[in-house]
């Protein structure tokens, strides 16, 4: 029954995250500028939750896309190409697709924003795989495999912008206090909810501080991020609570430190603290409930 539970964890965790990396480009915007709308061509978004949900390639490029080997058929210029590329050959990160398609008039869409392409999916199958070996059929199990794919996308925007958005912040705190709180009502769960909703706010409580203290080094975002990291690790206890917590900081400082040895950031350079919160929060669930 193990494995076969971990197996299904997995297939739901590479199935959830195929829809992160559209997402996390939608998310992926500046302070005060609004979610993306179009894809990185130009073409509206459309597709389930109004285009939140979807493979990374929009409908009108999946359409465009046709095979580079084709052979030039006479009349194939770059005035017949898709608008979002004309004159964009040499645009940057495009990875030579501008200079593909000038070379064959096929217009290849610019999708490397669509970021994390496949490591997304792996990631997550991963993570849940982990969850469902640690948690066994206990019912909160259900739990950590909701919430480990917002998580996911989570870290990739924070890694790519430096953000934390409340429309994913804010409702994975609550979210995590009430199934937690249904789950507790259930027979066979091996934590407190009680715990839970206390290491929320001692977790949620510990950043603030931290934030008051020193604004440019930690994000209020990493705050409302805490309160949900809290919930989840104070379910398993106290103790669990500080090893996530403390893991989170442990990471992040051997990537800072990493980055300074390598001569890629000095010591005021900033950080996406977001990722290592969270891989921080999953070694102390795997801990919690390996040890429940």
């Amino acid at each position: 029954m193990d494995a076969t539970l971990i197996a299904v964890a997995a297939l739901w965790g590479a199935a959830t995250g195929l829809l992160i990396p559209r997402a996390a480009y939608r998310f992926s915007v500046e302070p005060e500028e609004p979610w993306h709308d179009t894809c990185p061509s130009g073409h509206p978004l459309t597709g389930p939750a109004r285009g939140w949900l979807g493979s990374t390639r929009c409908t009108a490029c999946a359409v465009a896309v046709v095979p580079l080997s084709r052979p030039v058929a006479p009349g194939d210029h770059d005035g017949e190409r898709d608008g979002g590329h004309d004159g964009e050959g040499g645009r940057e990160g495009d990875g030579g697709r501008g200079a593909a398609a000038e070379a064959t008039g096929s217009p290849v869409p610019d999708t490397g924003r669509y970021a994390p392409g496949i490591l997304a999916p792996v990631v997550t199958a991963l993570a849940c795989a982990a969850l469902a070996a640690g948690a066994g059929l206990r019912p909160e199990l259900a739990v950590w495999l909701l919430l480990a794919p917002v998580a996911v996308l989570l870290a990739v925007v924070d890694r790519r912008v430096h953000r934390l958005p409340d429309p994913l912040t804010l409702p994975l705190a609550a979210a995590a206090a009430l199934l937690l709180g249904t789950v507790s009502l259930l027979p066979e769960h091996a934590g407190s909810w009680t715990s839970a909703l206390l290491g929320g706010l001692a977790l949620g409580g510990f950043y603030f501080l931290l934030f008051l203290i020193n604004p440019n080094g930690m994000g209020f975002g990493d705050v409302k991020l805490a309160l949900a990291l809290g919930v989840a690790l104070g379910w398993y206890g106290w103790a669990v609570l500080f090893v996530g917590g403390f893991a989170g900081f442990l990471f992040g400082a051997a990537y800072g430190l990493g980055l300074v040895i390598l001569r890629r950031a000095g010591r005021r350079t900033g950080i996406p603290f977001g990722p290592f919160m969270i891989a921080g929060a999953l070694v102390g669930l795997l801990l919690g409930a390996l040890a429940a």
